[in-house]
């Protein structure tokens, strides 16, 4: 009976995290680019090959381990109930951020993501948590409240993450549906082993070296024309 139980909370918290990651769950990560759009335009990614370096670049030493790193952080912050420390994690997170653009596209997805669980999950995220939250923080907080393995909630994090930003780069014509399953494809063990990477990680871990990502980010504030918001 207490095996039943345990397998049945496990399979309710790991049906969570994908509804949560899926592109369904209406965090607005269509809106946001991540810089590739700036990217693409200037000609720094081609085709869809270059879509696939550009995407692993982000994922293994970028903007996307950075939210990984922060995520942890702030899982285990809320998962010992350390408030002081969830907020800490918080204010990190705005800190961090390497231009005005990607500020607004973590907190906007993280503010988007609290409401939805808010709806659908009443009462799980902490009282503590930011009314602005960026979403690496937000998220890490409710997956401690529901008690997913923090590994297989990273990976699902960076698989969204890696899927938002293949369907940017197929609305660009830098590779077509058949391209994106590829690179989708291929991702798959960089983001196993990023999550892994993640899940034993410290706040001494950050950093990033994905510069051309974080200077096309600042130049898309005057990218014209630009469909997205980052």
């Amino acid at each position: 009976m207490g095996a039943t139980m345990a397998m049945t909370t496990e399979a309710h918290a790991m049906t969570t995290l994908f509804a949560w990651f899926s592109p369904a769950f209406p965090v607005g990560a269509f809106a946001f680019s991540h810089g590739l759009e700036t990217a693409a335009a200037e000609g720094l990614v081609v085709g869809e090959a270059g879509l696939l370096r550009w995407i692993e670049a982000i994922l293994t030493a970028g903007g996307a381990w950075t939210d990984c790193v922060l995520f942890a952080a702030a899982y285990r912050a809320a998962g010992a109930q350390m408030w002081t420390s969830l907020m800490q994690v918080g204010a990190l997170a705005y800190a961090l951020a390497p231009s005005g653009e990607r500020l607004r596209e973590t907190l906007a997805q993280g503010d988007a993501f609290a409401r939805a669980v808010a709806q659908g999950w009443p009462g799980l995220l902490p009282t503590t948590l930011s009314a602005v939250a960026a979403y690496p923080v937000a998220a890490g907080a409710a997956v401690a409240a529901i008690g997913a393995p923090l590994p297989d909630a990273l990976a699902a994090y960076l698989n969204g993450f890696a899927g938002n930003s293949i369907a940017v780069g197929i609305r660009l014509g830098l590779c077509g549906q058949s391209g994106g399953v590829r690179i989708l494809s291929t991702l798959g063990d960089a983001i196993a082993r990023t999550a892994q990477r993640a899940a034993i990680s410290n706040l001494d871990d950050l950093g990033g070296c994905a510069f051309n990502a974080d200077i096309a980010s600042m130049r898309h504030e005057t990218l014209q024309p630009r469909i997205f918001v980052s």
